[in-house]
């Protein structure tokens, strides 16, 4: 599905949607945009809330459901809103911290039907992931949770967010994360939000950001196992500019999924609901696109007009409005917003210079 930017109106269907169930949790990562604790925050959805919310996804679509936090498995209901979700033949993923994973819980994320877990491990060792996290012990408990998923027979796939500290032990960490089993490894460039503000010193720079994105298309090769780059939509870029020097077609057969997606999907395939129900582009971009508290989810995914913003080319501003890889990235419009305090400027960190320099 490649979205058609110049109709604004045009109703896009939700391929993914990132539910903050809660808020609440038991780590403190330096890169995390909630800031979290372990007690519940206030103004959480109830249950019958967040029940009435699984009720209208079909109507956007037939989006993955993310089930995130926090961490999602400190929400006492949790297993009855996967339940509930999977009963309506949606297609349910986890994303907890792995710490809190047991041989009883991991058995009823497969008994609710979760079908894949992700979790981050952004060191190969112990004391570099647990440096990170902010709790000791963090990485062993994750590696404890890997195996109960494992027993549980539930896929799971390990992120890595990009650091200036951990570029470096990239091999490593893939290499952990082939030993251990994972279906995939996708990376995450950092987005310096919340939390992630206090560490911008671990932003890697453009320069950085485009080699890195160079060594993963031609890692990519050298394995089997489903590698994806995440907030790096430069990477639909690179991966289009080095397909066509190695004389390869981006398809499907060739580049999988990658080949049909687009680099920033905030508000285009994808959105992201906090846990009081606020509704935003994504996780790191702090827009208020509506409430499912006062206005039906479907209305909000359809109409919002920040929505209709990202889904319409003339609103781009600079480069990122005249490139001819617009279409494929995107820029990510978090970094736009946190960088350059507009959601709609250029991506802060491309080095790319588009074909056209100015509207011809």
């Amino acid at each position: 599905m490649h979205p058609n930017h110049n109709h604004s109106t045009k109703t896009l269907p939700l391929r993914l949607v990132a539910w903050e169930i809660t808020r609440s949790c038991n780590l403190a990562c330096k890169h995390c945009r909630a800031e979290a604790h372990p007690e519940p925050f206030a103004g959480e959805l109830t249950t019958k809330e967040a029940m009435d919310l699984i009720d209208t996804f079909p109507a956007t679509g037939d989006p993955v459901v993310i089930f995130t936090g926090g961490e999602p498995l400190l929400r006492p209901d949790v297993f009855d809103l996967v339940a509930y979700a999977s009963s309506l033949g949606l297609r349910c993923v986890m994303a907890p911290n792995g710490t809190l994973i047991t041989r009883e819980n991991a058995g009823l994320m497969k008994q609710s039907g979760i079908q894949r877990c992700s979790i981050s491990i952004d060191g190969p060792t112990a004391p570099e992931h647990d440096l990170f996290r902010g709790v000791p012990g963090a990485f062993d408990q994750a590696m404890t949770g890997i195996e109960h998923l494992k027993r549980a027979g539930i896929p799971f796939q390990i992120n890595t967010t990009v650091t200036r500290d951990n570029l470096d032990k990239f091999k490593d960490i893939f290499q952990l994360a082939h030993n251990l089993g994972a279906v995939a490894w996708h990376i995450f460039m950092l987005v310096p939000t919340g939390r992630g503000s206090e560490i911008s010193d671990q932003a890697i720079s453009a320069r950085e950001y485009e080699e890195v994105l160079n060594w993963f298309y031609d890692f990519r090769k050298t394995t089997d196992m489903h590698l994806k780059a995440t907030c790096a939509p430069h990477y639909y870029r690179i991966m289009r500019q080095r397909a066509r020097q190695d004389n390869i077609a981006v398809t499907k057969e060739n580049f999988g999924l990658d080949a049909m997606s687009r680099g920033c999907l905030g508000g285009i395939g994808f959105c992201f609901i906090s846990h009081t129900g606020q509704v935003q582009p994504c996780g790191y971009l702090e827009l208020d696109c509506g409430n499912i508290r006062k206005q039906p989810f479907p209305e909000i995914w359809k109409g919002s007009s920040r929505f209709l913003e990202l889904r319409d080319i003339n609103q781009y501003k600079g480069k990122c409005g005249i490139c001819e890889y617009h279409r494929v990235c995107g820029g990510c419009r978090a970094r736009a917003f946190t960088m350059e305090k507009d959601h709609l400027a250029p991506e802060p960190l491309c080095t790319y210079e588009p074909a056209r320099t100015k509207k011809d």
